[in-house]
Formats: C-alpha cells, sequence, structure tokens
C-alpha cells in the first residue's frame, strides 16, 4: 500500500522533478513507485538483473535475507516442516489459508485422481533421444499439456484456472517419473493412488515390475522435506518467468514450462547437481582440506560449490533443516559411498574454518539436497527435475494470484541502447 511518503528526484541540469510515492508492504523493505518517472523526468531506471526492483505485489512468500527469514503465506518454514506434508504447504501456497480436515481431504482426492498422463503421452515421450537429459524432456512433456486441455481452459473462469493448477500438481511427479524411466530403457509404471504423494512419486520412479519395492520409511520423509523446503522462494528466475509468460495471457502449461527451462540454469536449480560434480571433483577425503584451501585463494578458479546464498546474507533456514534430516538419512540407510564421505568432511571442514565463518558461506539447502538424494539413489541428472515437482506448487500459486491482480501488466522491461547509431545502407557491390 502507499503511505503519505515521497520522495522527491530532482534532475539538475533541467530542474524536473518527480514525487515518487513509497509503497510499504506488510514485511519487508519499502519501495519507490517509478511509474510516473519518465513522464515527469524523461529518465527509466537501470537495474541489471531486476535486483532493486519489485515487480508484483505478492502475499504468497517472505524472505529476510538478512535475517535468515523465510515464510510461506506468514507461516515460518521451520513449523511447517516440523508440522506440515508437501501437499498440505501447497494447498497453503494456492489458497492462503492452512486447509480444515475436510478441506485438505477434498484436496488431496483431487490430486491424486488426476495423477494419470493421457496414453498420448507415451509416443510424445518416446519422440526423445534415448540419452535425453530429464529436464529436456520434462519441458517439452510440459509445454505439450497444453495441447491436451487447450478446449477445456478459459482463463476467466477461476474454477478452470484452480482445476488446471490441481492438475499440474498431480501430473509432474508422474511426467518426471516416466521421462526418468524412459531415459535408463525401463517400463513407465501408473501411479498407485493408493499411496501418499511423495511415496506414489518414488514407487513411480523406482519400482520395477519384477519385484516390489521396499521403500526405507526414511525416504518418503526426506522427500516430503525436501518438497516442502523447495516449494516456493519468492521471486526468484523460475518464478519471476513464470510470471512473466502468464503476463501475457499464455496458458498455465506453457508458463510452468517456462519456470522449468529457467530453472535447469546452474545458477539456479542446477546448483545441488553442481555440488555433486564438486565431490566428484574432490574424489577422496584426503583431499578436502586442499580443496578448502584451493577454494580460499581466488587465484585458483576453484569454487566449493553449495556455500553461502545470494539472498541470505546470514544463513539459509532451509539448510539448518534439511542438514539434521541429511544426517539422520546417512545414519539410518547407512549408505556405503564414497562421495558422501567427501561431503560430510567437506561440511565439517567449512564450518570451522574462519574465512568461512567470518564471510558467513555456510553450506545451503543445494549441498544438503545434493547429498540426500545421493544417499537415496536419486541420479544426478534428476536433481533439478526434483526441484520442478517441489517448486511447481508455488509456481501455480503465482499463476493463480497473478490472474487475480488488477495490476497485472504484460511485462516489457526497457533496455539502454548500446548499439549503432543511425546509418546508411550500402550497397552490396559498394563495399569491397
Amino acid at each position: 500500500m502507499a503511505d503519505s511518503t515521497h520522495v522527491v528526484l530532482t534532475d539538475s541540469d533541467n530542474a524536473k522533478t518527480s514525487s515518487l510515492p513509497v509503497l510499504r508492504g506488510s514485511l519487508g523493505t519499502p519501495a519507490l513507485d517509478i511509474g510516473k518517472l519518465y513522464k515527469d523526468t524523461g529518465y527509466f531506471t537501470y537495474d541489471p538483473g531486476f535486483v532493486s526492483t519489485a515487480s508484483c505485489r505478492s502475499a504468497i512468500t517472505y524472505i529476510d535475507g538478512d535475517e535468515g527469514v523465510l515464510l510461506y503465506r506468514g507461516y515460518p518454514i521451520e513449523q511447517l516442516a516440523e508440522k506440515s506434508s508437501f501437499l498440505e504447504v501447497a494447498y497453503l501456497l494456492m489458497n492462503g489459508e492452512l486447509p480444515s480436515k475436510a478441506q485438505f481431504a477434498s484436496f488431496e482426492h483431487e490430486v491424486t485422481h488426476h495423477t494419470m498422463m493421457h496414453e498420448a503421452f507415451r509416443t510424445f515421450l518416446y519422440g526423445f533421444r534415448h540419452d535425453a537429459h530429464p529436464m529436456a524432456m520434462l519441458t517439452g512433456m510440459l509445454g505439450s499439456l497444453a495441447s491436451f486441455y487447450h478446449n477445456e481452459l478459459d482463463l476467466e473462469d477461476p474454477e478452470q484456472r484452480r482445476l488446471a493448477a490441481i492438475r499440474l500438481i498431480a501430473k509432474v511427479p508422474t511426467i518426471a517419473a516416466a521421462c526418468y524411466r524412459y531415459s535408463i530403457g525401463w517400463p513407465i509404471r501408473y501411479p498407485r493412488n493408493n499411496l501418499e504423494y511423495t511415496t506414489r512419486f518414488l514407487h513411480m520412479m523406482k519400482e520395477v515390475p519384477s519385484e516390489p519395492l521396499n521403500l526405507p520409511p526414511i525416504a518418503s520423509k526426506a522427500m516430503d522435506l525436501l518438497f516442502i523446503l523447495h516449494a516456493d522462494h519468492e521471486q526468484n528466475a523460475s518464478t519471476s518467468t513464470v510470471r512473466l509468460v502468464g503476463s501475457t495471457g499464455a496458458n498455465p502449461y506453457v508458463s510452468v514450462a517456462a519456470g522449468v527451462a529457467a530453472l535447469w540454469g546452474p545458477a539456479h536449480g542446477g546448483a545441488n547437481e553442481a555440488v555433486l560434480k564438486m565431490l566428484a571433483e574432490i574424489g577422496d577425503v584426503k583431499n578436502v582440506q586442499s580443496a578448502v584451501d584451493r577454494a580460499k585463494n581466488k587465484e585458483s578458479g576453484f569454487r566449493l560449490m553449495g556455500f553461502g546464498h545470494r539472498v541470505y546474507k546470514n544463513f539459509d533456514p532451509r539448510a539448518r533443516i534439511i542438514r539434521e534430516m541429511t544426517h539422520k538419512v546417512l545414519g539410518e540407510l547407512g549408505v556405503d559411498d564414497p562421495l558422501l564421505e567427501v561431503a560430510m568432511r567437506l561440511e565439517e571442514a567449512a564450518l570451522k574454518d574462519d574465512y568461512f565463518v567470518q564471510r558467513k558461506l555456510y553450506p545451503n539447502v543445494d549441498f544438503y539436497s545434493g547429498i540426500i538424494y545421493k544417499a537415496l539413489g536419486i541420479p544426478t541428472e534428476m536433481f533439478t527435475v526434483m526441484f520442478a515437482i517441489a517448486r511447481t506448487a508455488g509456481w501455480v500459486a503465482h499463476w493463480l494470484e497473478q490472474q487475480n491482480d488488477p495490476e497485472n501488466k504484460i511485462g516489457r522491461p526497457r533496455q539502454i541502447y548500446t548499439g549503432a547509431t543511425p546509418r546508411d545502407y550500402v550497397a552490396f557491390d559498394a563495399r569491397g
């Protein structure tokens, strides 16, 4: 909301001024409304990466990076991680409030009974190369959902928008598991709707027809926790992409497909995949200290992946939660994997090293999530797919919120042009 405070900017060259209203949310840093700046002064603003620009008003997620705070609809992530489930968190993100028992039962029933994918999807899936990256397949498959439901989606109808969001939350795990199984030559498994959300996904991904899957309870519990922690994270690159595509009036299926594509980047959702590659590069516990020393030497070009965070300047609140689960998973499963031993030694070394402590370069959620996925037998190329399954809940919540925003406009950033000034075309024969 706007308050009575204004900030007046004056151009000293021509004495033009602009009075910029101060906008304040319920929490967080105030923002200046620059909507009239160009009209008043003839200037735009320049903000690479939009790191100092609020692109929308949102009531979904709040982050205080300095204090290490993450809230979903006002609820601290620590409380949700301890007491809630991913599916309840998905309901919360979409609807703004925790569900009653009846509301959750209805929501869970809807999600559960939209898990199947059309059989024609098989034909589409089999068109990919067998060794295609699962994220490439997931992006294409999600975009193709629009072709199955284009006759059933009136974006002016709130109920149809809601149903589209339900379909995405329900079907993304089914599609993700199918992409993985196709990539390794396994037959696609149908969802078992007598299982809860994360357990159902793990069965679709890992079960073979020839024998039952003996899934340790800690696997589903850890997966559910990871999904909660990854469900939303404010206006990050992929969520902003979903909103930018959605601002054009595009349907939610292609909007989310665009979000998946943005998430694939190693600077975003691919960070936990980069952690495992770094661990493989270190290779052995005897090399951990030398890796730490190299990371402190800026001339070495070596970075410890999964340490520090662009938003959280102190600590990542999700990392504190997932660290405990990481040690629990490794303890209960008793996995004998040299890279997991490297990870634990690296965590120990970095948390004790003054260089990392003083710079607050603590292990973040990507560091621990990669270790858990590795311990659960999830292949590295599927790490970002796991992230996409979880983040779908946040993406659809933002897409739904955007559709009801009276201030929603098609995204159209400005630029500072640095190209050639006007010049005349030179005939081909005259160019020498």
